[in-house]
């Protein structure tokens, strides 16, 4: 396989990965913010842009952090890199290039779920908004189910540690933001709204009926961190996460022969979060915990590029 290719395949599943969390971001903050008994208001629609690493990007175009710009910006904005369309935009074009490596259905999903968003200009009222969303996660997950019905070849491999790699960061940065930004100053923790806001969090990453089938105790800030980062029953955890990287990665070395740095990089991840206890996380420091897993999880992507040769 052309490393051309490899890398192309490789983005492809991270931009599907990415439009996808982001489009689960806007409804879950719409949800929190127009739909619970105590709205969040702007500190929701902050924290969503810090999520994502696009609050510089939004303030730099003059609008007010309002429900309906912040929106926009997220979903149909083609000046934010981070927002849906631009994700679909760029995984588009790298379906396109490899077109012949992906089966029919997959890039059908792929682009109907760019048809969504293209040529749009407004994500429209809180209801249609929330059929926007919903929608190009149906495809999304579509698209990730088109996948797991291809070969299992380096084609679908590298499309499947893409969409792990970003998994794991989108993850980590989602948790790192509730923990020190998203609770409005003079709320009290363990209140109305801190349990709203950490439900948000666990519907974002599909993890409700998860918590409540692993934790008897309700809902505790430190049973989600606990959740999110080493309870490798959720697919969406940092610990799968680091476990599907070292199957994809070594499914890849058997296949085509390169095995090195990346692969090492991984199984230590993987090792040293088989081996961790939230406890010494949240004593350690949750925000350096998480902001050391995001610089890993990019050192990783690059010793990847490096080690299959992309351009």
């Amino acid at each position: 396989m052309l490393s051309r290719t490899a890398a192309s395949l490789y983005w492809m599943g991270r931009y599907v990965e990415r439009a996808e969390f982001t489009a689960r971001l806007v409804e879950a903050t719409v949800r929190l913010d127009a739909l619970s008994t105590t709205p969040a208001g702007e500190a929701a629609w902050a924290s969503a842009l810090m999520v994502i690493d696009a609050d510089v990007v939004f303030a730099a175009t003059g609008e007010k952090l309002t429900p309906r710009n912040v929106t926009r910006f997220l979903t149909l904005s083609t000046s934010n890199p981070g927002s849906v369309v631009s994700c679909l935009d760029k995984g588009r074009d790298n379906a396109k290039a490899v077109r012949t490596a992906l089966t029919r259905e997959a890039w059908a999903t792929i682009n109907r779920a760019w048809l969504l968003f293209h040529g749009r200009s407004s994500p429209g009222d809180t209801q249609a908004t929330l059929n926007l969303v919903n929608e190009a996660q149906a495809e999304t997950r579509g698209f990730e189910g088109a996948i797991g019905r291809m070969m299992r070849n380096p084609s679908s491999w590298f499309i499947r540690l893409g969409a792990t790699m970003e998994r794991a960061d989108n993850t980590a940065r989602l948790l790192d933001v509730k923990y020190h930004i998203l609770l409005p100053e003079g709320e009290a923790i363990g209140g109305a709204v801190d349990r709203d806001q950490w439900t948000t969090i666990l519907q974002t990453v599909s993890a409700v009926n998860a918590y409540r089938w692993l934790y008897r105790e309700g809902l505790k800030p430190w049973f989600v961190t606990e959740l999110l980062i080493l309870r490798r029953e959720l697919p969406r955890s940092l610990a799968a996460s680091a476990e599907e990287v070292v199957q994809h990665l070594n499914a890849l070395g058997k296949q085509t022969g390169f095995q090195g740095e990346a692969d090492r990089l991984a199984r230590l991840r993987h090792a040293r979060l088989s081996h961790t206890k939230v406890s010494t996380i949240v004593e350690d420091g949750l925000h350096q915990y998480l902001e050391n897993f995001i610089d890993e999880n990019a050192a990783l992507s690059k010793a990847i590029a490096r080690q299959f040769r992309f351009d």
